[in-house]
């Protein structure tokens, strides 16, 4: 039977447990199961219409559910399973209006980093095979994860790569909405280039291709978002939908600290 860890600040309404046996089969099973056993949970991991609160962060192993099926992903006997609320360095002053508290997330840094060497790999190789229709393809994987909030290539960690030990989980306290974020932009300007290339303007094309390279690079190899480094910016001047201030002690944009 799996046992899911249960952080402090859950236990007193887990009647003081700091681990539960559950039983289910997938992750919604689970949390059924859990709220079945000790009903003064339901309200603090559930919303009113019945989704998971954004800020509680389930793990299965050391994969965050999100960046595996959700609460549909399979659970196995030996699988250990944690939920850990995602306030980073206590509650904080309130925030400017417009501006939320600071209140992160477990973000798994080797999705995004498989992510951005996939981008980065298969835009050269269509520029090397001068395949706009690569490059098109590239721009609709980023969109896809865009829309669904997930890295576009992250199923090739998630199924491949990770399995394989090929690379590692790098789990960070992070926003994931400025990844999101940057990742739509990198779809917008990898389609734009990708259609300005079906069109025959391969200069702009393939300049539009390469700055998405380029982005991603310097993200990868210096730890530096700059879309993320726009989201916060866009953050101060408090533009709708945009509320996520950068973690504590980092530099807006840069890849956060253990």
């Amino acid at each position: 039977m799996p046992q899911l860890k249960i952080p402090t600040p859950l236990r007193p309404y887990a009647g003081g447990h700091a681990v539960v046996d559950v039983k289910g089969q997938r992750i919604a099973e689970i949390l059924q199961d859990l709220t079945q056993q000790h009903p003064g949970l339901k309200q603090h991991l559930f919303s009113e219409n019945g989704d998971l609160r954004p800020f509680v962060n389930l793990f299965v192993n050391d994969e965050d559910i999100r960046y595996l099926s959700g609460v549909d992903t399979p659970i196995e006997e030996s699988d250990q399973l944690r939920i850990i609320p995602s306030i980073a360095g206590g509650l904080t002053t309130p925030a400017p209006s417009g501006i939320e508290e600071v209140s992160l997330r477990k973000v798994d840094h080797g999705a995004l980093k498989t992510n951005q060497m996939v981008i980065i790999t298969l835009s050269i190789l269509a520029f090397i095979l001068n395949q706009p229709l690569l490059a098109l393809l590239v721009g609709l994987m980023m969109a896809m994860g865009t829309i669904f909030g997930v890295p576009g290539f992250g199923f090739l960690y998630r199924r491949l790569l990770r399995p394989l030990n090929l690379v590692q989980a790098d789990i960070l306290d992070d926003n994931p909405e400025p990844h999101r974020f940057a990742q739509g932009f990198g779809a917008l300007v990898t389609l734009g280039g990708g259609f300005a290339l079906l069109l025959g303007a391969a200069a702009l094309g393939w300049g539009l291709v390469w700055l998405v390279v380029a982005l991603a690079a310097l993200n990868l190899f210096a730890g530096f978002c700059v879309g993320c480094a726009v989201y916060y910016w866009l953050v101060r001047l408090q533009v709708p939908g945009f509320v996520k201030p950068p973690p504590p002690d980092t530099l807006p944009g840069m890849r956060p600290g253990r």
